[in-house]
């Protein structure tokens, strides 16, 4: 296997070639840092690389591996979001507003590092996580490895970038309205929203009123199942066996609803690239065993700005209210934190409770099939500075019309997932959505891998690669 090969194989086949023998972890984790200082000062995907930790961490890895350790993630390099504390490190949320350097990790941090993984480095964020780009006045702009002039999305985008790179073989990412699943998108990769709850977020628990998880972008469906299985949380209810044999199990014959209708309250349209790629993917699972039908979510007509803006935007302003240099904020994250602070803990209450009624109209579709599949976003990834000369409520009534299909699910708390589907006639990377019943994860892996076998994806480079 030659080195690039390697850079994209993927988290668990590189577990395997590290158990075997046939790689060392010395030798992966210089692979990675090798193409980091090469290809990153192009895409800008990482705010922070630990070169010096990552070395001594893979020669105890490696004499640990010798010793006929065995660990799922054991050598095995990965890249953390910059809104997950790592020990020593500033999380900088992509401002220089932040505080001192956490003392401990995060528990997910933890849970990786507990499998044996190596920790590469901090990848880029939009300030404060607000947008699906990832551009800031503190740490410039992270380029999408596809076409350099675009932005891999956001707020996860330079974990997207990162891998879809192959600069890292898997990487942490958090979702709060589409976060891991717009860069899953727009970079070509795999990526999954679990279930509220399954992956902890300890010490940020209950970020952005309940909307907010944590979960991998990855080259393979196994990759993101292996995540899964090392840092879910044991108490909830999943998949017997694991995430990874869900994975490997060819679903049952499985009831599926495409939809490319718009939530309520969004002003836009679906490419007609975005629109055919789930007109596509319904033909390719009705020739693979599965009933397809056309069928639109009953969306509440004014859920987004009842239940889900609110959230979000008040969630903001929970986040800059702590942090202890506000004044270094950009102007248009300060705009959105000044709309959070309109939302009374009263009012944020009354929304919350509201939230299973909610649920209950959304997931209503759930009741005649298994699962939903949208577009992964309305239209590709914006150029790089669309956004630069607009204020808070410009920016977000413009991103929205990109990037309609996440938010709902961050609101009901099921799992997402984001399965690539192509490329469109710019040569940027296609995706659908595949949204499950809560706590169906199993299923989501089980059909997206059905998906990665009849249509592989991961031997797609991009051209920064």
């Amino acid at each position: 296997m030659d080195s690039i090969e390697l850079a994209f194989a993927g988290a668990a086949e590189q577990a395997r070639l590290l158990a075997s023998g046939a790689v060392t972890a010395p030798a992966l984790t210089d692979l990675y840092l090798d193409r980091i200082a090469r290809l990153d000062p192009e895409l800008r995907s990482y705010r922070v690389v630990f070169a010096e930790q990552a070395r001594r961490a893979a020669a105890e890895a490696q004499e640990r591996l010798d010793a006929g350790e065995r660990l799922p993630l054991l050598g095995v390099p990965i890249a953390i979001k910059d809104d997950s504390d790592v020990a020593g490190t500033p999380t900088t949320y992509g401002s220089t507003a932040h505080g001192p350097a956490p003392t401990k990790d995060a528990e997910v941090v933890r849970l990786l590092r507990e499998a044996g993984a190596i920790i590469l480095g901090k990848t880029a964020v939009p300030e404060m996580m607000i947008w699906p780009f990832t551009e800031t006045i503190s740490y410039g702009a992270t380029h999408n490895p596809w076409d350099i002039s675009r932005t891999p999305g956001g707020s996860s985008g330079g974990s997207g970038a990162a891998v879809a790179a192959g600069l890292a073989p898997m990487a942490l990412g958090s979702d709060g309205a589409g976060s891991i699943r717009i860069p899953a998108s727009w970079c070509g990769l795999f990526g999954l929203k679990p279930q509220r709850g399954r992956v902890p977020l300890a010490p940020h628990d209950d970020a952005w009123n309940g909307m907010v998880v944590n979960g991998p972008l990855t080259h393979t469906v196994e990759d993101a199942a292996l995540f899964l299985d090392v840092t879910c949380d044991k108490q909830m209810p999943g998949p017997e066996g694991g995430f990874v044999r869900a994975a490997s199990r060819p679903p049952n014959r499985l009831r599926i609803a495409l939809t490319t209708k718009l939530p309520p309250g969004v002003t836009g349209r679906v490419s007609p690239g975005h629109r055919a790629a789930v007109h596509q993917a319904g033909q390719v699972l009705r020739e693979l065993g599965h009933d397809v039908v056309e069928r639109d979510i009953d969306y509440p007509p004014t859920s987004m700005f009842t239940q889900l803006l609110p959230r979000y935007i008040r969630g903001v302003y929970d986040d800059v209210r702590v942090l202890p240099h506000q004044e270094r904020l950009d102007s248009r994250t300060r705009g959105v934190a000044r709309i959070g602070r309109m939302f009374s803990d009263a009012r944020i209450a009354k929304i919350r409770a509201a939230e299973q009624e909610f649920s209950a109209r959304v997931l209503s579709i759930f009741d005649d099939v298994d699962v939903v599949i949208t577009p992964g976003t309305a239209t590709g990834p914006s150029k790089i500075g669309a956004y630069r000369r607009l204020g808070a409520v410009s920016t977000l009534s413009l991103v929205a019309a990109r990037v309609p299909f996440q938010i709902a699910f961050n609101a009901t708390g099921q799992p997402a997932a984001v399965v690539p589907w192509g490329l469109d006639s710019s040569g940027l990377p296609l995706s659908i959505q595949l949204v499950g019943r809560p706590f169906d994860e199993a299923t989501l892996l089980s059909l997206s891998a059905e998906i990665e076998a009849d249509r592989p994806w991961a031997h797609r480079r991009p051209s920064v690669s």
